[in-house]
C-alpha cells in the first residue's frame, strides 16, 4: 500500500485495490476521507431530506478513479469518483450532481438490481461495476461474464444503464430537491454543458458518466430554462460551502497527483488556506517531513480546532515512525470530531503501535465505538483484533478477525474464526452468539456464490 494514497483521510483507513479482469488500466481503489465524506455529507443532507430519505442511511463511496463518473448502487450507496471531484469548478456542480442521483435513488430505478446488490459490499460492488465496464470496453462477453461473477451479459442486465427517460426523471426531481431548499441549479446546468462539451468524444475515450447516463439536448434545455425562470438562480450557496470545496480539491490534488506537480501548482507564493493544506501533503509525499509539519502548523496555529488539520499532522508523524508524538495530535481530533470513526481508527493504531496494555485498552474502547458507527470498516476489526490478542481475550480476536473476513469476502475463513471463537466465548454471551450467527451468514454467503 503506497503511502501517500492510503491515507487520503487526513488518516487514511483503508485502500482496497480492485482491477478488472479485462484490463489492468482499469485499476481502481476505495480511499476514505473523514474530511471529504463529511463535507459531501453536509451538502447532501438537505436534497435527501428533500427527497425523504434518512441521510445516515445514505453511504458515500469515494472512487479513486481520475475518469469523471457517480453512480448509485446497491440501495443507497452513492459513489462519486475522485475525477468528478477534483474537475469540478465549483461546490454546486458537484451538488447537482448529487440532486440528480439521488432523483434515481427516490426514483427506484435500476430497482430490481439494486435489490440484488443491497447486501453484497462495497468492494464487490465496485469491483462488478469495473467487470462490467470493462467487458463493455473491450466488446468482450467473456469480460462481462468474469466482471459479473454470474455469467450475465450487459444486454440482459443493462448494467447502471438508465433510460433517457429515467434521466428526464432525475433531472426533474434533483432540480425539485435544490428548489425546495433554496439552492441554485445552475451548478447542474454547468456540469451538463461541461458533459455537452466531452459528449463528441469517442465511446472508447468517453468519461463512464456519459454512457452510463445518455445526455439529450431536451434534458439540458430542461434545465437552462429551470435556470431561467427559478427565484434561487442566482442564490449562493453557504460561504463554508466553497471553503470546504476548495480544501477538498487541494486535499486530492496532494494525495493524487505527484509531489512535484501539487508544488508547481500550488506555489509556496500562495498563502491560502488550500494551496498550504496541498503543499502539506505533498511535502509529506516528498518526502520533506520537516517542511510538511512547518506547514501545517502553520494552519493549526490560525486553525487551532480544526480537527482535520491534526488529523493530517498526526498521519504525517505517525507514518514517519512517531506514533508518540502523532498521540495528542489525533487525541485533538477526536476531541474536536467525536463522531468521526475514521479518525477514531487512526488514533487506535497509533495507540496499538505503542507496544503497552494500557494503550491497547484504550484502544479497544475507540475501535469499538468507531464500529458503532461503522461496522463494515475491515481496517477497525483488524486492529481489534491484534488488541485483543495481545491481552489473551482470543475469543475475541478470533471474532474480529471473522468480522474482517466477512466483510472482505473470504467467507470459508470467517466460519473458520466463527467457529474458533464459539468455542472460546462464554456460551450464551453477545458475542458468542455474535460468532454463532457469522458462521451462518458466511454459509448462506458460501451457498449463494456457488447457486450464481
Amino acid at each position: 500500500m503506497r503511502k501517500g494514497i492510503r491515507a487520503l483521510s487526513v488518516a487514511v483507513s483503508t485502500f482496497v485495490a480492485l482491477s478488472s479482469a479485462a484490463s489492468p488500466a482499469l485499476a481502481i481503489g476505495i480511499i476514505r476521507d473523514s474530511e471529504i465524506e463529511n463535507n459531501i455529507r453536509l451538502w447532501a443532507t438537505p436534497i435527501w431530506e428533500a427527497a425523504g430519505l434518512v441521510p445516515d442511511e445514505v453511504r458515500i463511496i469515494l472512487v479513486n478513479d481520475r475518469r469523471l463518473n457517480a453512480f448509485v448502487a446497491g440501495g443507497q450507496n452513492l459513489f462519486l469518483h475522485t475525477g468528478l471531484l477534483m474537475r469540478s469548478e465549483n461546490v454546486m456542480q458537484v451538488v447537482g450532481v448529487i440532486a440528480h442521483e439521488t432523483g434515481h435513488i427516490a426514483g427506484g430505478h435500476l430497482a430490481r438490481l439494486q435489490d440484488q446488490l443491497r447486501t453484497a459490499s462495497i468492494t464487490s460492488i465496485l469491483a462488478l461495476v469495473l467487470g462490467v465496464a470493462a467487458g463493455v470496453a473491450a466488446r468482450s462477453g467473456e469480460a462481462v461474464a468474469a466482471g459479473m461473477g454470474a455469467g450475465l451479459t450487459v444486454a440482459e442486465r443493462n448494467f447502471l444503464s438508465y433510460t433517457r427517460t429515467q434521466e428526464a426523471s432525475a433531472d426533474q426531481a434533483g432540480v425539485g430537491f435544490l428548489e425546495q431548499n433554496g439552492l441554485s441549479v445552475r451548478g447542474m446546468l454547468e456540469f451538463f454543458e461541461i458533459l455537452s462539451k466531452l459528449e463528441l468524444q469517442v465511446t472508447a475515450s468517453q468519461d463512464p458518466y456519459l454512457r452510463t447516463h445518455p445526455l439529450t439536448q431536451e434534458r439540458i434545455a430542461f434545465v437552462r430554462n429551470f435556470v431561467a425562470n427559478s427565484k434561487y438562480s442566482n442564490a449562493m450557496p453557504p460561504p463554508e460551502w466553497g471553503v470546504q470545496h476548495k480544501r477538498m480539491k487541494a486535499k486530492l490534488f496532494g494525495f493524487i497527483e505527484a509531489p512535484s506537480r501539487t508544488l508547481t501548482t500550488y506555489k509556496e507564493d500562495d498563502p491560502s488556506v488550500e494551496a498550504r493544506y496541498a503543499r502539506a501533503v505533498a511535502l509529506y509525499r516528498k518526502p520533506d517531513v520537516p517542511k510538511a509539519l512547518a506547514t501545517i502548523d502553520s494552519l493549526i496555529k490560525e486553525q487551532p480546532d480544526d480537527p482535520f488539520f491534526h488529523e493530517l499532522k498526526g498521519q504525517i508523524l505517525f507514518e514517519n515512525g512517531h506514533s508518540a508524538e502523532a498521540l495528542p495530535e489525533y487525541e485533538r481530533a477526536v476531541r474536536l470530531l467525536p463522531k468521526s470513526g475514521l479518525i477514531r481508527v487512526d488514533l487506535a493504531r497509533a495507540q496499538i503501535e505503542m507496544n503497552r496494555p494500557d494503550m491497547d485498552q484504550k484502544a479497544i474502547a475507540h475501535l469499538n465505538e468507531a464500529l458503532r458507527q461503522e461496522s463494515d470498516n475491515a481496517v477497525a476489526w483488524r486492529q481489534l483484533a491484534i488488541a485483543y490478542g495481545r491481552g489473551g481475550n482470543m475469543g475475541m480476536a478470533a471474532l474480529s478477525l471473522g468480522e474482517e473476513a466477512m466483510i472482505q469476502g473470504d467467507f470459508r475463513v470467517a466460519i473458520g474464526q466463527g467457529q474458533r471463537a464459539e468455542q472460546l466465548l462464554p456460551v450464551g454471551s453477545p458475542p458468542h452468539l455474535r460468532a454463532q450467527d457469522l458462521q451462518a451468514n458466511a454459509r448462506r454467503e458460501l451457498a449463494n456464490r456457488r447457486n450464481n
